[in-house]
């Protein structure tokens, strides 16, 4: 059975993530787990697609990066498919793990993927830093900050602050932070 992961870290990527479920049904996968969580969060649908992965079964993504945050994640994952006699399949570099050479690929483009990803964010900060340095950044606007009305309010009534972070969506951190100032 061909099974397939889908993921892009925000709902917001909606082409992206349709791409991707459109790009694995069209490889024949039967069934596909579907999730818009980031890549370092808890992922429910990552876990249950691995559950529910058969001896002989293949796993597909699209892209190595929609199931792995770096190589060693990557590395974990593929020996936990390989311990359950299932291979994975990566559609963009035609990748299959089923072959000896397939398994050499995935530990070499992986390892370059990480690679990539992190002279992107060392250009991010330096762009960041530059950007600071001529009084053009401003940063992300704070907001939790701006829920400090309805915090407070919910607070008052004799909410937990706990509760309010849940119900507001913001952490609870943020919440002693408006108390303290």
């Amino acid at each position: 059975m061909l099974i397939g992961y889908a993921r892009t870290s925000t709902v917001e990527q909606v082409a992206g993530f349709d791409a991707q479920v459109s790009a694995l049904m069209a490889e024949g996968c039967e069934r596909v787990f579907q999730e818009q969580v980031s890549s370092v969060a808890e992922r429910v649908q990552l876990e249950e697609a691995i559950s529910f992965a058969r001896s002989g079964d293949v796993f597909t993504v699209t892209k190595l990066d929609r199931l792995a945050r770096n190589t060693q994640h990557l590395l974990e994952i593929a020996e936990r498919l390989e311990a359950k006699g299932v291979s994975l399949k990566v559609l963009n570099f035609g990748l299959d793990t089923s072959t000896p050479t397939g398994k050499l690929m995935l530990t070499m483009l992986g390892a370059v993927g990480q690679f990539e990803r992190e002279i992107m964010l060392e250009r991010q900060k330096e762009g960041v830093a530059k950007a600071k340095a001529e009084g053009k950044y401003k940063g992300r606007k704070p907001t939790a900050l701006a829920k400090k009305a309805d915090v407070l309010a919910l607070l008052a009534s004799g909410a937990t602050k706990e509760a309010v972070a849940k119900q507001l969506g913001i952490g609870v951190a943020s919440i002693y932070r408006m108390l303290k100032a």
